[in-house]
């Protein structure tokens, strides 16, 4: 028998014009390992909030916004962090000479700058590390997708080829002296750039840079823009991971994008592909629908039991920073760092959330130990808001949703008043009918005094 209950009307749009996506960026990968992965420690973290993500704001950022930006990098505890394209604008190219003649940069960071494939070009970017006492990663990169090599370069797969090789051997020419110096090349597009020639391009760059373990050479492969699902881009990585012919010296990079709002599920994917290093935003800032967003892939690790190896403690302060740097405002629904992540207004999200809770501190009484070493077992609070530097004030708030439960746990908490299950119940009620009269959220302020007149049985 037909079911009819779910079938809809066709939209009208013409979606049969991307019918043709998948197939151009499927791999020739018959078995995959990734399925059967786990993520068990973090990867290379990679922020380029003062390149890429500077170059996705409407008002890049001024030389004071890009040294605190860099300065809450380095305190968050980031080993790597690309800082700039120095061949892009004076802006960039000044913050590389600060950062190559004053200590700013702690002697452990590794200083990144990028730069496309043109000698003069990578003539501008070495000279603005000059002098660097810190370790520097020059990252070279060319688009190589059909349509990009074909409508915007015009070029064919030799003469591009010939290209990002001319442009690999200026930066090994004119990088000659520089004492600590790494190279990284990204096939720009990479997730939509035919299997067999990004392999061919990359294996021709690390035999150029001669790539050993000793030395090895970072392959970043960008979705720089998502067009398919992320066990897509993690078949390309795998593919990549398994066919690299120096696979032993070469530290495999990622850099996804967020086109289809999977951006965190394919650096995941990615990594457990292969991928060591991952590239993003901090809170996903980025050209379009932004970069990979660092903060949500850390703290998922961190909530699945991994280290992240970044300092997130004090959430709030580095979204301050953020907001200011960029002055763009993170959403209050952003994961784990918005106004709102932790805060319930439903009643039966508020119950669950009110004995977690208590049985948390419970559990702490009973054996002596303070709350953050306890096992974590809310309902509908992934994370300890303790972790992240957060109270437990805005765990619960009022409105007309909220039932009895979260209401005597704010009246609790605010006022100390513990009421028995009759009296909360017909408070809770109390507080309702306002809450449905005003269609507004109840403070606590408020709350009180809604108590102090349902007391006086007024």
């Amino acid at each position: 028998m037909t079911a009819h209950w779910n079938r809809q009307r066709p939209s009208g749009m013409p979606s049969h014009r991307y019918r043709d996506v998948f197939d151009r960026v499927a791999v020739p990968l018959a078995e995959r390992d990734w399925p059967a992965r786990r993520l068990t420690e973090a990867p290379l973290w990679v922020p380029v909030d003062l390149r890429d993500g500077n170059q996705a704001l409407a008002e890049p950022m001024d030389p004071p916004r890009k040294r605190r930006f860099f300065e809450l990098l380095v305190a968050m505890g980031y080993k790597e962090i690309e800082v700039g394209y120095p061949s892009a604008s004076q802006t960039d190219f000044d913050f590389v000479r600060l950062l190559a003649t004053s200590e700013l940069a702690p002697p452990d960071v590794t200083v990144s700058v990028f730069t496309a494939a043109r000698r003069d070009l990578i003539e501008r970017t070495v000279e603005s590390v000059r002098g660097m006492r810190n370790p520097v990663v020059i990252h070279l990169y060319t688009a190589t997708a059909p349509t990009w090599r074909e409508v915007v370069l015009g070029h064919s797969r030799e003469t591009l080829a010939d290209l990002i090789l001319a442009g690999a051997r200026d930066v090994l020419e004119l990088s000659a002296g520089l004492p600590d110096v790494r190279f990284e090349f990204s096939p720009e597009v990479f997730n939509l750039t035919e299997p067999d020639y990004v392999l061919e391009v990359c294996d021709a760059v690390t035999t150029l840079w001669d790539a050993t373990p000793e030395r090895p050479v970072i392959l970043n492969l960008p979705a720089t823009v998502e067009v398919a699902t992320p066990n897509v881009y993690a078949d390309q990585i795998e593919y990549m991971h398994k066919h690299l012919a120096r696979r032993d010296a070469v530290v495999l990079s990622v850099h996804p994008h967020n086109d289809r709002g999977t951006g965190v599920a394919c650096a995941e994917l990615a990594v457990l592909a292969g991928a060591q290093r991952v590239e993003g935003c901090v809170f996903g800032n980025g050209e379009r629908t932004g970069n990979v967003d660092l903060a949500t892939l850390a703290l998922n690790l961190h909530a699945q039991g991994v280290d992240p190896m970044i300092d997130f403690s004090d959430i709030d302060e580095v979204r301050r920073t953020v907001e200011h740097c960029n002055r763009i405002e993170v959403h209050p629904r952003h994961p784990y760092v918005g106004d709102l992540v932790h805060t319930a207004f439903s009643g039966t999200h508020q119950d669950a959330i009110r004995k977690g809770l208590a049985e948390h501190r419970a559990h702490a009484l009973a054996t002596g130990r303070p709350e953050s070493e306890i096992a974590w077992r809310v309902p509908y609070l992934p994370v300890d808001p303790a972790d992240l530097g957060r109270t437990y004030e805005e765990v619960i708030r009022v409105n007309s949703q909220s039932g009895k439960g979260g209401i005597g746990y704010l009246l609790e908490r605010e006022h100390g008043v513990v009421l028995d299950r009759e009296r909360e119940i017909a408070f809770g009620r109390h507080v309702q009918r306002h809450a449905d009269a005003t269609g507004a959220e109840v403070t606590a302020a408020e709350l009180g005094e809604l108590w102090e007149v349902f007391a006086r049985g007024e």
